[in-house]
C-alpha cells in the first residue's frame, strides 16, 4: 500500500481555507523568526484520495468489531455502545474539575452510588475510585498496607506473591520498600499450602492474590489461604483483574481479602484499547478503611461535598477523582444489567472457557485439567515436539484465518502457553469458528510444520525481526 507521501502531487488540495475576515499579521512578530520553518513537508492530495487513503488504512486495523479476539483478558471484548452515549452527556463531559461543589451534584452523586455499588457487589466496607488502572490500584492498596501496619507500629518486610501472579504485583510491593517471596503453586494450578506455612511469619505483611489466578483457576483453599495469613496478623490482598469470573457468585470481602483493587475498564465494560484510560478502584475492609486516598465524598444534609479531613489517609493518589469518564461508563454497565446481568455474564464468561478448554484438549497439552473460570491455559509443547512449531508460530498462523492471537507465553509457570479467554460476549458459533481454526493448525503441525513456520502468509509484512522492531522502529519517512 502506498504511502500518502507518494500519492501527493504539487498544487493539490483537500480542502479550501476561507478567506481572512481578520487583518493580517506577520508571523515573525508573534513567534520569533529562530522558531519558525521555512518549509512543511506535507502531502498534498486531492480530498477523495485523502479519504480513500485513511479509509484502506483504518481496514487494516483489527478491532472487536471486526472479529473474535481471545485476549479478553486486556478487554478487547464487545461493550455496549449505550455506555459510550452515557459518557459523552454534556453534563459529565462540560463539567470542569474545578467545579464547585454545588455544581456538582450529580457527577458527585454518580461516583458515591459507584462506590456503594461496588461494596456490595465485592463484600467491602469502602472504595475509592481515584487509581487510574489496575497496576495504580495495587499500588494504592499496598501503600495503605504499609500505613496501616506503620500506624500499628510493626515493621513488616515482606510480601508473598504467588507464582501464578500478575506481573505488576511484584513491582507495586516493591515500589513500596517491601521484599518479594514467591509463593508456589501445587499440582492443581492453586496455592501449595505447605509453601505458604513455611513462609508465613510475623514479617510477612501481605499475600497478594490474584483470584482466579492466572491460569484461569479459583483457589479452592481460599478459606485455608486465608486463616494462615490472618492467624499472623498479616492482611491477605486481592488482585481483581479477573473479577468478571465471579461477579454474584462471591464476594471477596465475604472469603477473607481486606483489600482488593479491581479494573473497571475489563470487569464493567469500559475499554481501553491503544493504552487508555482506564480505572482501577480499590475496595477495604474495615480495618483499613482510615488509609483510603482524599479527597473523599461525604455525604449530608445539604448534598454531597468533597473533603479531606481524614488524617491517616495516604493523601492523593490521583488528579483530581480519578478517570470519571470510565467509571460513568461501568455506571451505566452496572445500572443496566443489574445483579442477576452481572451474575449472567459471569456464567457466560465461564461456560464459554470451559467449552473452548473441552473443544481443544485433545489437541494440545492442558497442564491443569479441571474447571477453569473466565480463561483456559494451553501448552504447545506437543507441537514443539511434532513439527518443531512454537507457541509464537501458532499464533501468527492465526492471523492468516483471521483472529487476532491470544495471550502467549504467559502465565510463565506454562512452557510454551496459550491462553485464552472468549469472554462472555461470544456465540459458539464464533466460538466454534475459532476452534476449527486452531484445530487445523494442530493437523496442519503434522502435516506441514514449515507452512506455520512461515506464518501470517496473508498479511502485507510476515515474519519482522521483533526485536530490533522494538528496539529501533524505522517510523520515519522522507520525501526522496
Amino acid at each position: 500500500m502506498e504511502l500518502i507521501f507518494e500519492k501527493s502531487h504539487r498544487g493539490r488540495s483537500a480542502g479550501n481555507i476561507p478567506q481572512r475576515d481578520v487583518p493580517s499579521v506577520k508571523i515573525e512578530a508573534v513567534i520569533g523568526e529562530k522558531y519558525l520553518r521555512t518549509e512543511l513537508d506535507l502531502p498534498e492530495v486531492a480530498e477523495v484520495d485523502l479519504i480513500r487513503h485513511y479509509t484502506n488504512l483504518s481496514r487494516r486495523n483489527f478491532g472487536v468489531d471486526l472479529g473474535f479476539y481471545p485476549l479478553g483478558s486486556c478487554t478487547m471484548k464487545y461493550n455496549p455502545k449505550v455506555n459510550e452515549s452515557a459518557a459523552a452527556l454534556p453534563g459529565f463531559t462540560g463539567l470542569h474539575p474545578y467545579a464547585d461543589d454545588e455544581s456538582a451534584q450529580g457527577n458527585m452523586q454518580l461516583m458515591d452510588e459507584m462506590q456503594q455499588y461496588l461494596c456490595s457487589i465485592f463484600g467491602m466496607a469502602a472504595f475509592t475510585l481515584q487509581p487510574a488502572a489496575g497496576a495504580h490500584g495495587e499500588l494504592t492498596g499496598m501503600m495503605m498496607i504499609k500505613k496501616y501496619f506503620e500506624k500499628k507500629g510493626e515493621k513488616r518486610h515482606r510480601i508473598l506473591i504467588p507464582d501464578a501472579a500478575h506481573g505488576t504485583n511484584p513491582a507495586s510491593s516493591a515500589l513500596c520498600g517491601f521484599e518479594i517471596a514467591t509463593l508456589r503453586s501445587n499440582s492443581e494450578g492453586g496455592v501449595d499450602i505447605d509453601h505458604l506455612q513455611s513462609l508465613m511469619n510475623e514479617d510477612v505483611a501481605a499475600l497478594m492474590l490474584t483470584n482466579p489466578n492466572t491460569l484461569g483457576l479459583f483457589e479452592r483453599n481460599i478459606e485455608e489461604v486465608s486463616r494462615i495469613i490472618h492467624e499472623k496478623g498479616g492482611l491477605l490482598y486481592g488482585d481483581g483483574a479477573n473479577a468478571n469470573a465471579f461477579l454474584g457468585i462471591v464476594r471477596p470481602g465475604d472469603i477473607g481479602f481486606d483489600v482488593i483493587q479491581l479494573n473497571l475498564h475489563k470487569t464493567f465494560s469500559t475499554p481501553h484499547g491503544g493504552g487508555g484510560p482506564g480505572s482501577g478502584p480499590v475496595g477495604v475492609g474495615n480495618a483499613l478503611v482510615d488509609f483510603l486516598p482524599v479527597p473523599r465524598i461525604v455525604k449530608t444534609d445539604e448534598g454531597y461535598r468533597w473533603s479531606v479531613n481524614f488524617p491517616d489517609s495516604i493523601g492523593r493518589v490521583r488528579t483530581f477523582y480519578g478517570n470519571f469518564n470510565v467509571i460513568v461508563k461501568a455506571y451505566a454497565y452496572i445500572r443496566s444489567l443489574g445483579a442477576e446481568g452481572l451474575k449472567s455474564a459471569t456464567e457466560m464468561a465461564v461456560l464459554n472457557a470451559n467449552y473452548i478448554k473441552e473443544r481443544l484438549k485433545s489437541h494440545f497439552d492442558l497442564p491443569y485439567d479441571r474447571i477453569c473460570m473466565h480463561e483456559c491455559v494451553f501448552s504447545g509443547k506437543r507441537q514443539v515436539v511434532e513439527g518443531g512449531v512454537h507457541t509464537s508460530d501458532i499464533a501468527k498462523r492465526l492471523i492468516d484465518f483471521g483472529y487476532h492471537p491470544p495471550t502467549i507465553y504467559f502465565p510463565m509457570i506454562v512452557p510454551e502457553a496459550l491462553m485464552i479467554e472468549p469472554t462472555e460476549t461470544e456465540s459458539k458459533e464464533t466460538l466454534d469458528a475459532f476452534c476449527e481454526a486452531m484445530i487445523a493448525i494442530a493437523r496442519e503441525t503434522k502435516e506441514n510444520p514449515q507452512r506455520v513456520k512461515d506464518a501470517p502468509l496473508n498479511t502485507e509484512v510476515s515474519r519482522m525481526d521483533e526485536v530490533l522492531a522494538a528496539r529501533k522502529p524505522d517510523v520515519c519517512w522522507k520525501r526522496k
